[in-house]
């Protein structure tokens, strides 16, 4: 079981951000994330988001650091990349 995270570079609620990827299967992305305690609802669309203070455990549990550019390279080679939805117009 491979999988990646970037550093925490990303500001969000306060904090620094990591994103947690895999390059085979989103089930053994889930398992990764299970295993090190992480809720599902840190799971968005094709990562899961990883405070900066769980950097490290990420790591010492398995997951090889790479800069953000290769995370995305890596969803996109796998065909795991889940784009954000382009916000809706709304009706009148």
């Amino acid at each position: 079981m491979t999988v990646y995270i970037d550093p925490p570079t990303w500001p969000g609620h306060g904090r620094m951000w990591s994103h947690l990827v895999s390059d085979v299967s989103y089930a053994e992305l889930h398992a990764f994330a299970e295993a090190l305690g992480v809720p599902r609802r840190a799971f968005e669309r094709d990562h899961y988001d990883i405070p900066a203070h769980r950097y490290a455990e990420a790591v010492s549990a398995g997951a090889l650091e790479v800069s953000s550019r290769e995370v995305v390279r890596l969803l996109h080679g796998a065909g795991l990349r889940r784009r954000k939805r382009a916000a809706q117009p709304r009706s009148s």
